[in-house]
């Protein structure tokens, strides 16, 4: 009886590969074509993404000059009272505090405010970015005939990395 149910398992394994051995056949004719993108890179050195940065620079720049400047200031003046806390009449010495304390939290909703703002158009440029880049990477994918792009890997092999022909192309 174990005899039998041994060479049914043959047959079962024999007659599996025989339907299976086709589909071996079809999927080493059917091997997908692969690339890679950084997006990384893409965000770094494309012509559209330094520009979008220095767009931010000028856009943003006088609000860090004076957040900076406030800071430096309240160091300043922190610093003065310390200096002058023991001369100066408690009465004052309570009203610069309160002084000191107000502008520190002005500066810092100035700076909640700068980093929130800088935050949103970052966003809003990466968005305009990826859009042109996802353009440029589709009309790339179409003329390869790739199959699937990666964006995210452990390793990458420079063969499939298309990373430079979708940063000149952006760059046109």
């Amino acid at each position: 009886m174990n005899q039998l149910k041994i060479q049914t398992l043959f047959r079962l394994l024999g007659f599996s590969l025989l339907i299976l051995l086709p589909s071996f056949g079809n999927a080493q004719e059917t091997s997908a074509k692969i690339a890679f993108v950084s997006l990384e890179r893409i965000l770094n050195e494309s012509k559209i993404a330094k520009e979008a940065q220095s767009k931010m620079q000028t856009e943003f720049g006088q609000r860090e000059k004076e957040v900076r400047d406030g800071i430096a200031k309240i160091k300043t003046e922190a610093a003065q009272l310390d200096k002058d806390a023991a001369i100066l009449p408690e009465a004052d010495r309570i009203r610069k505090q309160r002084e000191l304390a107000d502008h520190d939290r002005e500066l810092q909703r100035k700076q909640r405010e700068l980093i929130e703002d800088s935050q949103r158009r970052g966003a809003e440029e990466r968005a305009k970015i990826f859009e042109k880049a996802n353009q440029v990477l589709k009309t790339i994918v179409e003329q390869k005939k790739l199959d699937l792009v990666v964006q995210d890997a452990a390793y990458v092999n420079p063969r499939i990395d298309i990373t430079n022909d979708v940063l000149a192309a952006l760059n046109k």
